[in-house]
C-alpha cells in the first residue's frame, strides 16, 4: 500500500509538472501522414494542431509559432 501511494503522488507530480501544451489542455496536436492533392503535388508528413472552432490557436495563424519547425505564423487570426 506504501509503494502505491508513493506511486500515485509522483505520478501526480510529473502530470503537473508538464507543460499544459504537452498534455493536450490548449487542443492537442495530431500527425498527419504525407498524401497528393489532385492537382499532383505532394504534401509531406507533418503536424498539425487538432481541429476546432477558432483560427487564433493554430500554429499558422500570426503571433502563433510552430514548435516543430520554429515558423511564426502568416495567417489573419479571422
Amino acid at each position: 500500500m506504501k509503494y502505491l501511494a508513493l506511486f500515485f503522488c509522483t505520478a501526480l507530480l510529473v502530470g503537473v509538472s508538464v507543460p499544459a501544451e504537452a498534455r493536450g489542455a490548449r487542443g492537442g496536436n495530431h500527425s498527419v501522414k504525407g498524401y497528393v492533392k489532385q492537382n499532383g503535388t505532394y504534401v509531406a508528413p507533418h503536424r498539425a494542431t487538432n481541429p476546432n472552432r477558432t483560427r487564433s490557436d493554430n500554429w499558422s495563424t500570426r503571433g502563433n509559432v510552430n514548435p516543430y519547425t520554429g515558423r511564426p505564423g502568416t495567417r489573419p487570426p479571422y
